[in-house]
């Protein structure tokens, strides 16, 4: 089945090392608008390497990056992110010195819609547990909390394209669902996501779309429905064999 809609981030033939390490290996893949995209692998495969490097975080050895259309092969972090590229890091990382509103309103900085009210407010719509919360100092939030603030933080800055990296880690599995199933409403609602993580099923559940990497390099793409039960899954992330 073709994938709608236009394309909005185009990766071509990425390599990334560090030193000596070649970690990315020629890796092409495309989100388009709208869309849920996963990237699957086992630990080490590459996966928060190909997304730091697609938000300017850390440099590309080789390849091409278009996003909406434009060349951010070399763009910086700042340009990549005006631009409507976010990426929401690994860890619940966010200022715990902090209010949780101080913390949404440092996510408009850089954002394409400024730092209003009315933004604030759609955000405490979407997570009343962080309007509840707003005067807290965010250090005192669990760390599901933190995680929902820390992807909310993403999304105050009104991106194209929001990036997660294993938003998974270390919650409880009914976090994990409150945040895959608000950023699958996201897509619906026209926000693209590429999301990198660890739970497979729960991922293809909530995706659309998905890319199989494996020593750094794709081994396999398709659609979620028909990822979820292929030998190639087995073999490269649950270490099974290709045979049925």
């Amino acid at each position: 089945m073709s994938r709608a809609g236009a394309v909005l981030l185009e990766v071509e033939d990425l390599h990334v090392a560090y030193g000596k390490a070649h970690v990315v290996h020629g890796v092409s893949l495309a989100v388009h608008e709208g869309e849920f995209v996963v990237v699957l692998g086992r630990n080490g495969a590459g996966k928060s390497t190909i997304l730091h490097a697609l938000s300017g975080l850390i440099p590309k050895q080789r390849g091409r990056v278009r996003f909406a259309g434009v060349d951010i092969t070399r763009a910086s972090p700042g340009d990549i992110v005006r631009a409507g590229l976010v990426q929401v890091l690994e860890g619940h990382r966010v200022f715990t010195t902090l209010s949780v509103e101080d913390n949404l309103r440092v996510g408009t900085y850089a954002g394409r819609e400024g730092a209003s009210r009315e933004t604030l407010e759609r955000i405490y719509a979407d997570f009343p547990e962080l309007a509840e919360r707003r005067h807290q100092q965010a250090s005192r939030l669990s760390g599901g909390q933190q995680q929902i603030l820390a992807v909310a933080q993403g999304l105050i800055a009104g991106p194209r394209l929001l990036i997660l990296d294993e938003p998974s880690g270390g919650l409880a599995p009914i976090v994990v669902d409150r945040i895959l199933d608000v950023a699958a409403r996201l897509a619906r609602a026209g926000t693209a996501i590429l999301l990198v993580e660890q739970l497979v099923e729960k991922a293809l559940r909530h995706a659309g779309h998905g890319y199989l990497l494996d020593a750094g390099a794709i081994a396999g793409e398709g659609s979620a429905d028909a990822l979820q039960d292929s030998a190639l899954l087995r073999r490269i992330y649950l270490g099974g064999t290709e045979a049925a």
